[in-house]
């Protein structure tokens, strides 16, 4: 891919976006794509605090290095592109690029379980293996419709709080951590939580509950794990190879 590098791009600029392309290959591989629609973000290095996302229009799988936007806080293209942003992107990204100087990824998705969970009272358990390691970290922010408007963005950052989990009430999810493997990380452990959690809940008789404070100790040791093992970021080259090769058989 480095071939393809325009001269004008720096090469940690570069680096940084082989990474986001390879972010949304993985989700449309692991099948979490709502279409063209939901949008992945990651924070260039500077004080401007731009940041690259999809084209709007794109398959997940047709996002490059190349064709990936540079915005800012604002929505405005930093340089030209023939696409365009999803405005629905702005509020929700902008608003979290801006306020939080220890998420430099956010990926917004809205799949069956997750949404499932989303539009549930209670929100995420913390009774299962991956819903434990999200104790302490989700926050909940009540549905106002598309998240097109800049009027909503403090409410977002004050339902987000510290917390690197938002909840969108009746619609989704959005994932934030310091860099992309570990917001993908973060992302398929939500997932896996709310994928057992809806299959739990079709199956008759009560649940075993977990005691908070063994949920806080399994989430203690999580973030211990991925934030200094270098455990994310094994995992999403681990991913990155095994859609290769799967990608490169089925085109045989």
């Amino acid at each position: 891919m480095n071939s393809d590098k325009p001269s004008h791009i720096s090469e940690e600029e570069w680096a940084l976006r082989v990474q986001l392309a390879h972010c949304y290959h993985l989700v449309d591989f692991f099948g979490w794509t709502e279409t063209i629609f939901n949008h992945i973000s990651a924070r260039l290095p500077g004080r401007e605090h731009a940041y690259l996302v999809n084209p709007f229009g794109l398959n997940y799988t047709e996002v490059t290095p190349a064709n990936l936007l540079k915005v800012d806080l604002e929505g405005n293209k930093v340089e030209p592109s023939p696409y365009d942003a999803n405005p629905a992107g702005f509020a929700l990204h902008s608003a979290i690029h801006g306020a939080r100087e220890d998420i430099h990824c956010v990926i917004h998705t809205h799949t069956n379980p997750v949404s499932a969970v989303a539009q549930k009272k209670a929100g995420f358990s913390h009774d299962n293996f991956y819903g434990a390691q999200l104790y302490g970290r989700v926050g909940y922010h009540a549905f106002e419709g598309i998240t097109l408007f800049a009027e909503e963005k403090a409410r977002m950052l004050a339902s987000l709080g510290d917390k690197h989990i938002l909840v969108l009430r009746n619609h989704g999810v959005a994932v934030g951590e310091m860099d992309i493997p570990r917001t993908f990380f973060l992302l398929w452990t939500v997932q896996r939580a709310a994928e057992i959690q809806c299959q739990a809940g079709t199956i008759p008789g009560e649940d075993t509950p977990l005691e908070p404070a063994i949920s806080q100790k399994c989430a203690d040791l999580t973030q211990m794990l991925i934030r200094e093992g270098g455990f994310a970021v094994k995992f999403f080259d681990a991913m990155v190879r095994k859609m290769r090769v799967q990608r490169s058989v089925a085109s045989q």
